[in-house]
């Protein structure tokens, strides 16, 4: 039986020494035997499962899951394979139609062809997964959400493309001078971060068409612990999800004091 050293699966894996060492001492990945020489060794078995931590990684799930799934009873690599490449499948179809979007709004912005604003999102959101976030929103905010979900689609819609983009630019530029607060090492209940906060409050209250009150704000903060929002925020800045929530909690206590 080949067997691998720590060192050399590391680098058949493009993975760290380190990140061995500690699914080792987590216990998701144990070496097969370890030699006199007190080196670690992994055989066919061994790689196989690593296989699986890394495309389960891939596919964002935390590692003390991947040990609960891979070590589940009835376990089943072939089956699991097979489903990923399904799961996988759907994605790159998915992202290939996000491709074609993109190809067809430069050329729209280059003047070489013109675009439908109906075609912008194409493929960009699924149905189902829009679907899925709404109802999680409804089920952990009531019935009253619901509203709120379909007065925000009437509004979008009822904007022009120029319209829309200002409002997204504005957003970004909200989003930024926050994350810019992050980076440079300000805590997230610093007073110097309000300027920007109540700003990005005012952006939320005219998407709602009402005033976004603090205590209103803050109970937004919440809802941005979905994990869809969490991927969007961490891709602005690492650490920015937690940040930003953090700190709308902070200005919203401020408002009561």
């Amino acid at each position: 039986m080949k067997t691998y050293s720590v060192n050399q699966l590391a680098r058949l894996a493009g993975v760290s020494v380190r990140t061995l060492h500690h699914y080792d001492e987590i216990g998701l990945l144990k070496p097969a035997f370890t030699g006199e020489n007190r080196y670690r060794y992994y055989g066919e078995d061994e790689l196989l499962r690593l296989q699986q931590i890394l495309i389960h990684r891939e596919l964002n799930i935390p590692l003390a899951e991947i040990g609960a799934i891979l070590d589940a009873p009835g376990f089943d690599r072939l089956e699991a394979l097979q489903k990923q490449r399904e799961r996988l499948e759907e994605q790159a179809q998915r992202f290939a139609g996000m491709v074609r979007t993109i190809d067809r709004t430069i050329a729209h912005l280059k003047g070489e062809r013109k675009m439908q604003e109906s075609q912008l999102y194409a493929g960009i959101v699924s149905p189902e997964r829009q679907a899925e976030y709404e109802a999680w929103l409804v089920e952990h905010y009531g019935s009253a959400m619901e509203e709120r979900i379909e007065r925000s689609r009437k509004d979008m819609a009822a904007m022009s493309e120029a319209e829309r983009q200002a409002w997204m630019a504005e957003l970004k530029a909200i989003e930024d001078g926050l994350a810019e607060g992050l980076r440079r090492g300000l805590p997230p209940q610093a007073a110097a971060l309000d300027p920007m906060l109540e700003r990005h409050r005012r952006w939320v209250g005219r998407s709602w068409g009402r005033d976004c009150t603090p205590e209103a704000y803050a109970n937004l903060a919440d809802i941005y612990r979905h994990p869809d929002f969490r991927a969007r925020y961490e891709a602005i800045e690492p650490g920015f999800a937690d940040y930003l929530v953090a700190a709308m909690k902070a200005w919203a206590r401020r408002q009561g004091d």
